[in-house]
């Protein structure tokens, strides 16, 4: 158990002997050996005793706190002696506009071919689906195969969206193609769940989301951010100094930029198989005063456990040379643009979904 989630409301976690212990109203509802976890995230209206942080802190631990929206509210790590000779080429690297270019160039490649393959996997299903049904119309053409056709069209318009990246002269420009390819990628992600509810996902929202789908793309992508946080500090970098994403106060800009190629992998692909698996479920989620959806607690159990299981499967990486959980996947990328920017490597390869 690399990282444990507590979200039990009301909850706090405490520090009894070389356990840390999830009590609810003095009653201890989950035991876990400190030394088995490395990383703590509390979910919501979650608390810990100040025995529990110091023993984190000397275990050397990170705590995340998270809100029940997703977002990420901070960070208790402990203190080390960072490579300082390695931070300060990660800061001389971030001046570099070139360097930055080419790295964010990568990055970008590597998101938007894995939302491509995602997208042509849900073409398809979509077609399989249409050649089953065989629901033709008066006019010979059925609404799958009109809807089919669309889609391969905003696919070939991702395709060129990809073709064009190595050409962007700046940033702005490489962001712009981004931006472009990620609105077609959710316009085709769309039509690959098969949601229950009345209110189903018609545009990508994030402040805040105020349907289901949203709701739980938002989370997991707080959840996938935290887990690289983690990744970029084990290998001495700093989580804040990117290449891609702009530098602001308390933003994580290189965990973001490493998220990005992970997004389909992950967390995509978590909510579209819980979704179309009716794992999730509308009443899975709640709505608050001001329109926020969130999950319940039912709903955060569920997303959790599959969240864990993704996390834990073995896939092929083929930097490394050989199988490996997703988690561990995280930690190498990071360890491989760490090797970018000490130039032991000429130039960084994502992890690409085949």
């Amino acid at each position: 158990m690399p990282t444990l989630y507590v979200t039990e409301q009301g909850a706090r976690i405490e520090k009894e002997y070389k356990q840390i212990l999830v009590t609810l109203e003095g009653e201890v509802i989950q035991a876990v050996r400190l030394r088995s976890i490395d990383e703590i995230v509390l979910i919501g209206s979650v608390g810990a005793t100040t025995q529990a942080l110091l023993a984190l802190l000397d275990e050397g631990v990170g705590l995340t706190f998270i809100t029940l929206s997703g977002k990420m509210r901070g960070r208790l790590s402990p203190s080390s002696l960072s490579n300082l000779e390695l931070r300060l080429k990660q800061y001389e690297r971030q001046q570099d506009e070139a360097f930055c270019l080419a790295i964010a160039k990568s990055i970008v490649t590597g998101k938007l071919k894995n939302c491509r393959t995602m997208t042509r996997r849900i073409l398809r299903k979509i077609l399989r689906q249409s050649t089953a049904d065989d629901t033709l119309s008066f006019s010979g053409q059925s609404l799958q195969t009109t809807s089919s056709n669309h889609l391969e069209d905003q696919i070939n318009r991702l395709d060129m969206i990809i073709q064009k990246i190595d050409k962007a002269e700046n940033l702005d420009v490489l962001r712009g193609f981004e931006g472009i390819g990620a609105k077609l990628y959710f316009s085709v992600l769309k039509a690959g769940f098969h949601w229950d509810g009345e209110r189903g996902f018609l545009t990508r929202q994030r402040r805040p989301p105020k349907d289901p789908l949203n709701a739980a793309l938002s989370f997991g992508y707080s959840l996938l951010c935290q887990a690289l946080i983690t990744a970029v500090e084990i290998v001495d970098l700093d989580p804040v100094a990117g290449f891609l994403h702009t530098n602001q106060y308390g933003r994580p800009s290189l965990a973001l930029d490493l998220m990005e190629e992970f997004r389909p992998l992950i967390v995509d692909s978590i909510i579209l198989r819980m979704v179309n698996h009716h794992i999730l479920k509308p009443k899975d989620f709640t709505e608050t005063e001001d329109g926020q959806v969130l999950f319940t607690k039912t709903g955060l159990k569920k997303f959790f456990s599959q969240f864990h299981q993704r996390l834990n499967t073995p896939v092929f990486h083929p930097w490394a040379g050989r199988t490996l959980t997703y988690q561990k996947c995280l930690e190498v990328q990071a360890r491989l643009i760490r090797k970018v920017i000490t130039g032991e490597e000429p130039e960084y390869l994502p992890l690409l979904w085949k």
